[in-house]
C-alpha cells in the first residue's frame, strides 16, 4: 500500500469516549504522517477537540451520529438500536465501504465483534473470528490468540487460529514462518484436552508454507516468548491475558512499595533510576494496547476501554501497521492453502443445539 493509511474511529467507544480518542489520535499522527482518518461520533463532543488539534482536524473527515453504543449493552441490544447509525457500526461501516483501511474502537466489545460479523462478515472458511494481542515477553513480543471473542474450539477452530495468528506474526515481525504452539497443559503429546491433541496432529501432518508448527506449550512459555504465535481458545486466552495485566500491576505496586521503605532503599533507588524506568517501560501495558479482529473480511482493531491516549495511540498505530503491511492478503493466502478435512453430517438434533448457542452467545 503506497497511499496513505485512513483510519476509521469510533470517537464515542470506550469509558472516555472522544477525550481519550482525538489526543490518541493526534500522537498517531505526529509518528504516523501519512496517516488519515474518519471520525465518527456526537459533533458537540468531538468539535471542540477536533478544533484544539488542528493538524489532525485538517486531515480528518468527520461524520456526526447521534447514537453511541454502552459499554454495558449486551451484544443483541446493540445490534438493535445501533445497526447502520451508531458511530461503532458507522466506523466499521466505513471499512467494509473502502471509506477507511482499518476501524479502531475502545467501545463494547461484545457489540463490536457482533457488529463487525454482521457488517464485515466473515472469511470464507473461518468459522468464528478471534481476538489477537500483541503479548510482551523476554525476547520481545509474541502473537496470542484468541484472547476472548468465542468460548471453546474444536480442533478445526484451532488450526484456523494458527493459521491467523502467524498471517498476523508475518506482518508484525517481517519473518517468512513464524512459529506456532498450542497452549497446552503439558508439553507432552499425550496430555491435554482432544481437541488440543487433534489440532496439533493436524498441524504436524499439514506441512503449511508459512507456519512453522512447534508443538505444545505450557504457561510459562507465554513470557519466555518461546514461540512466535501461542494459540488457544478464548475463555483460557482471556483469563491469561487478564491474569498477566493483573501481575504486572501487581509486581509495580511491591516495587513501588519496597523502594519507600527506607532511607537506604530510597537511595538504592536513586541510583537504579534508569533501570527501574527501563522496567516501567517494558510492562507498560499501554504499549501493546490494542486487539485485532482476525477471520473477518476487514481489519478492526479493538482498544481497551479504560486507557489513555497513549494507550489508544498504540492501538491505533497497530491498525496502521495492519493496514500498512496488508494484513487481509496475507490472511486470504494462508486460509486458502489450509486443507480442511470435510466434516460428518450433524445430527438434526446438533444443528439445533448449535443455533440455540448462537443466540446465546451474542448476549455474552
Amino acid at each position: 500500500m503506497t497511499r496513505p493509511v485512513t483510519i476509521a474511529l469510533d470517537a464515542m467507544g470506550g469509558d472516555h469516549g472522544p477525550s481519550v480518542v482525538i489526543p490518541g489520535a493526534a500522537l498517531t499522527l505526529e509518528r504516523r504522517p501519512d496517516a488519515r482518518f474518519v471520525i465518527f461520533g456526537n459533533e458537540g463532543e468531538v468539535a471542540p477537540l477536533l478544533d484544539a488539534h488542528p493538524k489532525l482536524k485538517a486531515v480528518t473527515t468527520f461524520h456526526h451520529t447521534e447514537v453511541s453504543v454502552k459499554m454495558d449493552d449486551k451484544p443483541s441490544q446493540a445490534l438493535r438500536y445501533g445497526r447502520y447509525k451508531s458511530s461503532m457500526w458507522r466506523a466499521i461501516d466505513a471499512t467494509k465501504t473502502g471509506e477507511a483501511d482499518v476501524t479502531v474502537s475502545a467501545g463494547n466489545t461484545g457489540a463490536l465483534m457482533a457488529m463487525s460479523k454482521f457488517c464485515l462478515k466473515s472469511m470464507p472458511q473461518v468459522d468464528r473470528p478471534a481476538i489477537a494481542c500483541l503479548w510482551p515477553t523476554v525476547r520481545g513480543e509474541s502473537v496470542v490468540l484468541d484472547v476472548g471473542a468465542t468460548i471453546g474450539a474444536d480442533a478445526q477452530h484451532l488450526v484456523d487460529l494458527a493459521v491467523m495468528g502467524a498471517a498476523m506474526a508475518r506482518v508484525v515481525f517481517d519473518i517468512d514462518r513464524p512459529s506456532v504452539g498450542l497452549l497446552n497443559v503439558g508439553v507432552e503429546e499425550i496430555k491435554g484436552v482432544e481437541a488440543v491433541k487433534e489440532a496439533g496432529r493436524i498441524l504436524r501432518e499439514s506441512g503449511l508454507p508459512h507456519l512453522d508448527y512447534h508443538g505444545f506449550v505450557e504457561g510459562d512459555d507465554l513470557g519466555k516468548g518461546t514461540v512466535d504465535v501461542v494459540v488457544t481458545e478464548g475463555f483460557t486466552g482471556n483469563i491469561a491475558l487478564k491474569t498477566a495485566e493483573g501481575t504486572a500491576k501487581q509486581i509495580g505496586e511491591y516495587l513501588r512499595a519496597a523502594m519507600g521503605r527506607s532511607l537506604m532503599s530510597k537511595i538504592g533507588y536513586l541510583l537504579a533510576r534508569g533501570a527501574f524506568f527501563a522496567l516501567k517501560e517494558k510492562m507498560d501495558p499501554r504499549k501493546v494496547n490494542g486487539g485485532v479482529f482476525l477471520g473477518l473480511e476487514g481489519i478492526v482493531i479493538k482498544s481497551h476501554g479504560g486507557t489513555d491516549a497513549v494507550g489508544f495511540a498504540s492501538a491505533t498505530e497497530l491498525g496502521y501497521e495492519m493496514a500498512r503491511e496488508n494484513l487481509m492478503a496475507k490472511v486470504r493466502e494462508m486460509v486458502a492453502a489450509t486443507a480442511r478435512p470435510s466434516a460428518a453430517p450433524a445430527e438434526p438434533q446438533q444443528v439445533a443445539r448449535a443455533g440455540s448457542d448462537q443466540i446465546e452467545q451474542s448476549d455474552r
